[in-house]
C-alpha cells in the first residue's frame, strides 16, 4: 500500500430503477468510458435500470459523474462517496443481467411503484424516542455478523432471493410501523414492495440505506460496522475502513477474534469452512 496515495482514491455506489430498453446498446458506451478513466468495479445494466460501484481517482470519477449526467435517464443518480488509499477493486466489469438487484419476482418493478423512505434522522429520532416500530434487516447472514441495529429482525438468509419465504415467517402486527434496511438502499426498493403485496400497511426504507444513516447521524442505535461488497471488507459509522478480513476460502468475513482462532488458516480455511474444506486443504497445501 503506497503511503503518498492516501485517501487519492474515491469510492461511489449508486442505483437507479428505470426503463432502459436500450440496455444492451449502453453496455459499450461504459465500457469504454471507464477503460479511459482507469476505472475498477461493476456496472450493472437491465432492462429496469442501472447499479454500480467504482473506484479511481477523483478526476476520473468526476468525469465519470459527467458522462452519467449526459443521459437525462443517469442524470443525479443519488451516490454514495467514500475514500481509501488504495483500489479496492480488481477488475472493472460492466455486465448485462435481468435485474440489478436479484429478486426473481418480475411484478415487482420499483421503476413503476416506489415504496415510502424515512429520512436517517428522523429514524434516529424515533429510536432515541422509543417509538413503538420494527427494524427489519434484509441483507444475508453474513452480513449481519459483522453489524446491525439493536433489536432488529435477522431473517437469518443466505440470499435476498429468499426475502419473499422469509418474510411469511413473521408474526408482528402488520399495521405497527416497520422500517427495513440494506447497505445502499437497493434491496429495500423491491424489499418494500414484497411487504406491502404481503398485507404490510406501514413499511418504510430508510433513505439511502446503512450508509446513509451513518452519513447523516452518528451512527447511534447501530452495533458494530457495516459489510461491504469490496475488498475493506466492512466499514465502520464514520465511512473508513474497520478491521474484518476475508477468508481465501469460502470469501466468509472474519472479525479479528475468529482470525485467532485455531480454525484460521492463511489463505487456506476459516472457523466457517474449516470442518469442510480444513483437513484435505491442509494436506494438498504441505
Amino acid at each position: 500500500m503506497c503511503t503518498n496515495m492516501i485517501n487519492q482514491i474515491v469510492n461511489i455506489a449508486g442505483y437507479r430503477f428505470i426503463n432502459l430498453e436500450d440496455r444492451d446498446k449502453l453496455r459499450r458506451p461504459f465500457q469504454d468510458i471507464t477503460e479511459k478513466l482507469n476505472l475498477k468495479g461493476t456496472i450493472l445494466l437491465s432492462t429496469n435500470g442501472i447499479n454500480f460501484y467504482l473506484a479511481g481517482e477523483k478526476t476520473s470519477i468526476e468525469q465519470f459523474i459527467g458522462f452519467l449526467d449526459k443521459d437525462l435517464r443517469f442524470r443525479n443518480i443519488p451516490l454514495h462517496i467514500t475514500n481509501t488509499d488504495y483500489q479496492p477493486f480488481r477488475r472493472m466489469l460492466v455486465r448485462l443481467k435481468k435485474e440489478i438487484i436479484a429478486l426473481g419476482l418480475d411484478e415487482i418493478k420499483p421503476s413503476q411503484r416506489k415504496g415510502r423512505y424515512i429520512e436517517p434522522n428522523k429514524l434516529k429520532e424515533w429510536l432515541d424516542d422509543g417509538r413503538e416500530l420494527i427494524l427489519l434487516d434484509t441483507r444475508n447472514d453474513y452480513e449481519l455478523r459483522l453489524g446491525t441495529f439493536q433489536n432488529s429482525i435477522d431473517l437469518n438468509i443466505k440470499s435476498f432471493r429468499q426475502f419473499p419465504e422469509a418474510i411469511k415467517k413473521l408474526d408482528q402486527d402488520k399495521t405497527t410501523p416497520l422500517v427495513m434496511f440494506c447497505t445502499g438502499g437497493i434491496r429495500c426498493e423491491k424489499a418494500s414492495l414484497v411487504m406491502e403485496d404481503q398485507g404490510w400497511e406501514n413499511v418504510y426504507q430508510i433513505k439511502g440505506g446503512i450508509l446513509g444513516y451513518f452519513r447523516e447521524t452518528d451512527g447511534a442505535h447501530w452495533n458494530g460496522d457495516c459489510f461491504v461488497f469490496d475488498q475493506r471488507v466492512s466499514i465502520g459509522k464514520d465511512l473508513t475502513e474497520t478491521e474484518h478480513e476475508m477468508c481465501f476460502a469460502c470469501r466468509e468475513p472474519l472479525t479479528k477474534e475468529e482470525m485467532k482462532s485455531t480454525e484460521y488458516i492463511l489463505e487456506i480455511c476459516c472457523p466457517y469452512c474449516y470442518d469442510k474444506n480444513g483437513p484435505e486443504l491442509i494436506l494438498s497445501n504441505r
